[in-house]
């Protein structure tokens, strides 16, 4: 799973009334756009991420 900065990560609740969560990417530390990611929430909350199944990446350039 491959990221750019500025791209928005899609974070699927895991359980029954969780909410889905969006993330921007805002730095990419693996080589070539691989994880781990620096992720910024939408309520301001930044951490690391290294996606999994739960997770959607929408790339910016197809939204374009």
């Amino acid at each position: 799973m491959r990221a750019s900065v500025g791209d928005r990560i899609l974070v699927h609740g895991r359980t029954v009334g969780q909410q889905d969560r969006q993330a921007e990417v805002i730095e990419v530390l693996g080589p070539d756009g691989a994880p781990p990611f620096r992720v910024r929430f939408d309520d301001g909350h930044e951490t690391l991420m290294s996606p999994g199944p739960d997770i959607v990446i929408r790339h910016i350039a197809e939204e374009a």
